[in-house]
């Protein structure tokens, strides 16, 4: 697993140990179609990473010229390998001997321990973060329905910019209908068992329609 493009691109992200069932990282490939998509939406975002795992996504926008990320997961495992990617990707060779985000970079990355099956951490996110997320990726479990309930959940209180972009992820099959009064499915697209689906603000004069 690697950061595929950007200032970062080729630098390796530590993967889980073993086999874990906690943390599924996205294949590079479907993560390098997903940013081939998103295109320059990146630069200057502010980015919250949801289910972060190993923080590939954040990172990969961070690699491509996002200004800042928050990672909110709720394994320990998850926070410290977080930890160490960012260390790995944006580091210089000096700062890598401490398995802390270097002192300069601290106000880019913000870590958020939560359980999300709880909802999402809006006072944490208010405290520590932009009053709006520019670009959200929201990557939980398979097949536990926890993207159709936090859909619901940032339906509720949607921190999206105007112009923002939610990119939720699951597996191709499974597919989430909530019923959203905020946001509106704009485009889906799967890649082997994984599905993306991208989700805006709605808009006040446009209808809620959703395509394929």
């Amino acid at each position: 697993m690697r950061i595929i493009g950007g200032t970062a691109r080729g630098r390796r992200l530590i993967s889980p140990p073993g086999q874990s069932l906690a943390i599924r990282p996205t294949a590079d490939r479907a993560r390098e179609a997903l940013f081939n998509i998103i295109g320059r939406r990146t630069e200057g975002a502010a980015v919250l990473d949801l289910y972060a795992g190993t923080g590939a996504l954040g990172l990969e926008a961070f690699s491509r010229g996002a200004r800042s990320v928050i990672f909110v997961d709720h394994s320990r495992l998850a926070l410290e390998l977080i930890t160490k990617n960012i260390v790995a990707c944006v580091a210089t060779k000096e700062e890598r001997h401490a398995d802390r985000i270097p002192p300069r970079l601290q106000s880019r990355f913000t870590l958020i321990r939560h359980d999300l099956r709880r909802g999402l951490p809006l006072g944490q996110l208010r405290r520590q973060g932009p009053a709006l997320f520019d670009l959200v990726f929201l990557d939980p479990p398979y097949d536990m329905g926890l993207s159709r309930q936090t859909l619901q959940d940032w339906d509720r209180d949607n921190l999206l910019t105007p112009d923002g972009l939610l990119v939720a992820e699951e597996r191709a099959e499974r597919r989430p209908e909530p019923q959203l009064t905020t946001l509106e499915l704009i485009d889906q697209r799967t890649y082997g068992d994984t599905a993306f689906r991208f989700f805006r603000r709605l808009q006040a004069d446009s209808p809620q329609t959703q395509t394929t």
